[in-house]
Formats: structure tokens, C-alpha cells, sequence
């Protein structure tokens, strides 16, 4: 779409000073991951052994009493590996769309915009992962982000944890450590339920550091990846914003713009109209 070209075509044609250190042995390298963590789990799904054994003695209460045991363990074991594929395939698929851009990138005469989505590893989307149904953050203000389990996914307790420990550094103006912590937790967790707020907040914290430029990938990470998500609104328009201040007016306009027209009657429309205002936009 012409509007996701201006803005890749913006970001760009920024210094990248860190942008191509990722070589292409690095790019096989994370696909050789991926396929390693694929052969692992499809392992752990094949037979290892005779089922457990229900009793045969004992009344008949007591044999219906065991055969739901081994029901409900073994549902929760279905269950434990079902997660674990989908969060490995929702990493899966992200990284290889990541690599798709820039592979893109070093080809001449390559469209990023031409890319499109990348397609799920399998075939099919994740059945347990989500994209984003937690509470939405500010839009403008560097402030504490939402807690991780107020009507949003359920979050193991180390995961929430990070969240959360996060978020307090962001809202206390520790910025240098919130930007480390929301990376690690993308590292530690890929596929979180909560991806779309750490992009969001680990985009603020760069911007509090004055690196707007890392903080606009952030932010078109957030939008590209998680469209549908709560703050999606907010990110675009900090999107906008961001490269404007970097000096992109004519792409910063049109994303700014497209706030409203993606997300009528979202709170993020009066600050692109107001960053809009600002930059004298016609």
C-alpha cells in the first residue's frame, strides 16, 4: 500500500548505523534456531512409552476416579504443548518476516512494499497466542504501562513479572533501564500476549534517550505486526511523530493522517491532529 511505502521508504533512508549489522549468517543462523526448537517440540508429541495404567482393582468408583486423572493429566499435557508450538510458531513467523525485509533491503531493486504479510509457519495461525487485548497505555505520556493481567491474556508469573518490572522503570523515568528490560522480555518471551505493549513501551523509552530514530522502528514494528491491537492507534501516531522529529515531515503527515482514518474515534486522533497542526501539514 502506498502508505505503508512512504513510511518504510522514510525510515530507510535514515543512518543505520546498527541496522545492517546482522549479517546474513546471522539471518541462517535464526532460521537454523527456529527449525531446532520445530524438532524439538514435534519430539516431545511422539510416543515415548505405554499410556499409564488405570487400576484394575478397587471398586468402580475408584477405577472412574483414576481414568480422570489420567484424562486431566494428559489434557493438561496437550495443552502445555500446544502453547509452546504456537508461541514458537508466532516467533517463527515474525522472525522470518523480519528477515524478508531485510534480505529485501540488500537486494537492489527490491519493493519492501511489496512483501505483504508473511504467512504462518504450518500453514495456520496460532490457536492460543493473542495480539493484544490488554488495557491500552497513554498515547503521549512516558508513564506506566498497564498491568499485564487486568482483562488481557493470563501471563505466566516470571512473564508478568518482567512486564510489570518493566513498566515501573518506565514510569519512575529510569528510561535506560526500562528500554533494556522491555528487550529482554522480547527476547525471554517472543510470541508474548503482550508484544504490542512492550513494543509501545520500549518505543517511549527510546524516546525519552533521544533515540527517536530506533524508537520509530519500534513503534512501525508495533503497527505492522499487531494492526488490530490496542495500541495501535498510539503507536502509529507516535510513529508520526517521531519522524517528524527526525526530520521526515512528508512521510510523518501522511502516517499522522492515517490515524484518523485507520482509527476513528480513537484518543490517539486529537494527538495526530495536534503533531499535524504542528508540522504545518496541508
Amino acid at each position: 500500500m502506498r502508505f505503508a511505502a512512504v513510511i518504510l521508504a522514510g525510515l530507510l533512508a535514515l543512518p543505520v548505523e546498527a541496522q545492517d549489522a546482522q549479517s546474513l549468517a546471522d539471518m541462517r543462523q535464526d532460521l537454523a534456531v527456529l527449525n531446532t526448537e520445530l524438532r524439538k517440540l514435534k519430539t516431545e508429541l511422539n510416543t515415548t512409552g505405554a499410556p499409564g495404567a488405570v487400576p484394575g482393582g478397587g471398586s468402580t468408583l475408584d477405577r472412574v476416579s483414576a481414568i480422570e486423572a489420567e484424562l486431566s493429566r494428559l489434557t493438561g499435557k496437550v495443552e502445555e504443548l500446544e502453547h509452546r508450538i504456537d508461541r514458537v510458531v508466532t516467533d517463527g513467523t515474525n522472525r522470518i518476516g523480519d528477515l524478508a525485509f531485510r534480505l529485501c533491503e540488500l537486494e537492489p531493486g527490491c519493493d519492501v512494499s511489496a512483501i505483504g504479510k508473511t504467512a504462518p509457519l504450518g500453514g495456520d495461525a496460532p490457536a492460543t497466542t493473542g495480539g493484544g487485548a490488554a488495557p491500552q497505555p497513554p498515547a503521549t505520556d512516558t508513564g506506566a504501562l498497564p498491568p499485564a493481567n487486568n482483562s488481557g491474556p493470563q501471563l505466566a508469573v516470571a512473564e508478568e513479572a518482567d512486564y510489570q518490572a518493566a513498566s515501573n522503570a518506565l514510569a519512575e523515568g529510569d528510561f535506560e533501564n526500562a528500554a533494556s528490560l522491555f528487550a529482554t522480555f522480547r527476547q525471554t518471551y517472543p510470541g508474548s500476549p503482550m508484544e504490542p505493549q512492550v513494543l509501545f513501551g520500549h518505543g517511549q523509552a527510546l524516546e525519552a534517550l533521544g533515540d527517536t530514530r530506533e524508537a520509530a522502528r519500534a513503534y512501525l514494528a508495533l503497527f505492522s505486526g499487531y494492526p488490530d491491537s490496542d495500541v495501535a492507534p498510539d503507536g502509529l501516531a507516535r510513529l508520526g511523530i517521531s519522524l517528524g522529529a527526525l526530520g521526515k515531515v512528508a512521510e510523518a503527515c501522511v502516517t499522522l493522517a492515517e490515524v484518523e482514518g485507520r482509527y476513528p474515534g480513537a484518543a490517539a486522533v486529537e494527538d495526530a491532529r495536534t503533531a499535524m497542526a504542528s508540522l504545518n501539514c496541508s
